[in-house]
């Protein structure tokens, strides 16, 4: 199985510091949306990893996210293709939960649903949890500078080995080339 674990703000769509709260606010990253069926269509597994704190902080409901999430989804139909799952973690950063990126919960989740060693499949984040949360699981971290990801790329220390990408779209453009 080939897979590619992504998170969503910063990686997918715009992120925000006041959270995404409402499909409105979910805006694509341009080409992330193209990106991810490109994904699809090569015959990759595509699936998401994301920290939802605004759920602990009740900024918005389940519903509201799977309202979101069906966004998502609805700008992916014209392309025939779906997400394969998304993952999130509805705990606050003080709830010592073992979902929340950096841990690895979400991502340890996501090798036993699908059944998979994750030494070598990508996640792709902006930050820098979600490269703490790949190399704790012995995933194949990569970093993209849209969302926090310029910001993170700062850290060069903690970046080592860790390949950087424009966007989801570059990322993508490169891993295809390579798998031909």
């Amino acid at each position: 199985m080939k897979l590619v674990i992504l998170d969503r703000d910063g990686v997918i769509n715009e992120d925000s510091d006041e959270f995404i709260k409402s499909p409105d606010e979910f805006i694509p990253i341009p080409g992330s949306i193209d990106a991810i069926a490109r994904l699809k269509l090569a015959g990759y597994s595509v699936v998401i990893a994301s920290n939802q704190s605004g759920l602990a902080r009740q900024l918005f409901s389940l519903s509201t996210l799977h309202d979101i999430h069906q966004k998502l989804y609805d700008l992916l139909q014209p392309f025939g293709v779906r997400l394969d799952a998304i993952f999130f973690c509805p705990h606050g950063p003080d709830d010592d939960c073992h979902c929340r990126k950096p841990k690895p919960g979400l991502l340890q989740d996501i090798a036993t649903r699908f059944s998979i060693d994750l030494a070598t499949v990508p996640v792709v984040g902006d930050a820098l949890r979600d490269i703490e949360a790949a190399r704790a699981v012995g995933a194949q971290p990569v970093l993209v500078l849209t969302g926090k990801g310029r910001q993170a790329s700062r850290n060069t220390l903690e970046l080592t080995g860790v390949p950087v990408y424009r966007n989801l779209s570059h990322f993508v453009d490169v891993l295809l080339a390579r798998s031909q």
